[in-house]
């Protein structure tokens, strides 16, 4: 498939996502962001051929994902943002059994959507937009191995 077929399957299937996704109502918020991350394994596997699977070792191929996104003139930042940061939200509230919580971005007003995780909060959605908006030196890799580094070992779920 030729780059311009293979860019408008990626529109295609973005826009029919984002419909779904924008049109659903979820009960909370921790229901909306696993629907959000949901939608982000489908179109990374449909738009960037990467296959997303909550595992650790997928953040390797987000991080490649944001990459692409992120050289897209066409971009919808907003919603890219909230797409690719609900799915690494799920893979650190997976790992580490947290969950979802709206909380003030430290030093900001607006309270945005937050992983906490034995008093920790993590801000996935600001980091896909640092990644997004600074590049490089924003890298998922990087900052999944901080957290990896400060929270230890997945948490043990039976």
């Amino acid at each position: 498939m030729g780059r311009i077929a293979a860019e408008d399957v990626l529109w295609r299937a973005m826009g029919d996502i984002r419909k779904r996704l924008e049109s659903h109502t979820y009960p909370d918020l921790g229901a909306m962001m696993e629907g959000y991350a949901e939608a982000a394994v489908e179109l990374a596997f449909a738009g960037f051929r990467q296959r997303l699977d909550y595992s650790s070792e997928s953040i390797d191929a987000l991080d490649e994902i944001l990459v692409q996104v992120g050289e897209s003139p066409d971009m919808d930042l907003d919603f890219e943002v909230r797409l690719w940061g609900s799915y690494l939200g799920e893979v650190l509230r997976r790992r580490y059994a947290g969950s979802w919580e709206l909380t003030p971005y430290p030093g900001g007003v607006a309270a945005v959507p937050a992983v906490e995780v034995r008093g920790a909060r993590m801000f996935p959605l600001m980091k896909v937009y640092r990644r997004l908006t600074a590049g490089e030196e924003e890298d998922l890799p990087s900052f999944f191995a901080k957290i990896t580094e400060r929270l230890g070992r997945p948490a043990q779920v039976n």
